[in-house]
């Protein structure tokens, strides 16, 4: 088995190398990457890419043909990650995430790759405060991000047959360790913001919801979709990736995170205007298609993980929304260094 996981290293990529090693202790695994968050390493003495057979540096947009040759599945991590970076780059937001993803499934299917697993968003569903959407219920994306994963999905599926099986992951929110921590995600901040100054700050009045997955689950997810068969959820399938049990408000995050460092004081935004990025969703279909890939791990592990591994780095910087965690930050900072253009291409 030969796979190819685009967009390795970034804050999933870690995870899934180590789900896909372990599946496959002799396959080959190569990585490819642009390489923007390489060097964002945290709590970790060596690069997790040992466990790949080859790491390739280059841009998804300019993807060449002949990186396919023997390629059997595809994993495609590669995207602009987050609502404000889609905002700041929403031109090269929906160039990555949906144009250079759907070309990036024609060549694969021209060169005879079989499986084709794409990171997709729980995110395309919007504001849906009237119950668990399901992948049948309607979309309602608010954000350059989820408007160019629900693009990909419309795309991808034509391509679809029986040669090539295309799995699209609607995952729920990112948590969790990496060894290329991201601290622009909603439980991540928390977790940083209670050990470096004994406070959590809500900017909402704390009751969106937001649908969870540890990028240990994710990487699980992952691996089922290279494994599955077209005989189970069809040549074509978009599927809400997480577990019904992670759907939590706001303040459970906070209010689980002040059971695990104690003093905590959690401060909301009553005044805050409605947070309309809020919702549930129903994962209902993924326990019935992948009973063996269901999520492992909880909240409170998952806070414990993060908490353990950020002291023992001996993280302690109040100002973290300004550092490498950050990845917004990281780019503008490679852009002050002219180390890439306005369109996020390498000028070196």
């Amino acid at each position: 088995m030969k796979i190819l996981i685009v967009g390795n290293l970034g804050y999933i990529g870690p995870s899934v190398v180590n789900q896909l090693r372990e599946t496959y202790p002799d396959g080959e695994l190569i990585g490819f990457d642009i390489g923007y968050f390489a060097h964002c390493l945290t709590n970790i003495n060596y690069l997790p890419e040992i466990k790949l057979n080859g790491q390739i540096f280059g841009d998804i947009r300019t993807f060449e043909e002949k990186h396919l040759q023997g390629v059997d599945a595809i994993v495609d991590l590669a995207a602009i990650s987050n609502d404000p970076m889609s905002f700041k780059f929403e031109k090269i937001t929906l160039d990555i995430n949906y144009r250079a993803a759907v070309q990036l499934a024609k060549l694969a299917k021209e060169n005879g790759v079989k499986k084709f697993v794409y990171a997709s968003s729980c995110s395309m569903y919007g504001f849906a405060a009237d119950g668990e959407r399901k992948e049948s219920d309607k979309l309602n994306p608010l954000t350059a991000y989820a408007r160019s994963k629900v693009h990909a999905e419309e795309e991808l599926e034509p391509l679809a047959d029986n040669n090539f099986t295309v799995t699209c992951h609607r995952f729920a929110t990112a948590c969790g360790w990496s060894n290329r921590l991201r601290l622009d995600l909603v439980l991540n901040d928390f977790v940083a913001g209670g050990l470096t100054s004994n406070k959590i700050d809500i900017l909402s009045d704390g009751t969106p919801w937001r649908p969870m997955i540890n990028t240990k689950d994710m990487a699980r997810a992952i691996d089922w979709g290279i494994q599955r068969e077209a005989s189970n959820g069809g040549k074509f399938l978009a599927v809400n990736t997480g577990s019904n049990k992670w759907n939590t408000k706001i303040i459970e995050l906070a209010e689980a995170i002040a059971t695990v460092i104690p003093g905590v004081e959690i401060k909301i935004n009553k005044d805050a205007p409605p947070d309309k990025r809020s919702y549930r969703a129903n994962f209902d279909l993924f326990k019935k298609l992948a009973p063996n890939h269901q999520p492992q791990e909880d909240l409170i592990s998952t806070v414990r993980e993060i908490k353990d591994n950020l002291l023992e780095m001996g993280f302690n910087d109040p100002n973290f929304r300004e550092s490498q965690y950050i990845r917004l930050k990281v780019l503008d900072r490679l852009k002050e260094l002219n180390l890439i253009n306005d369109q996020l291409e390498w000028t070196k």
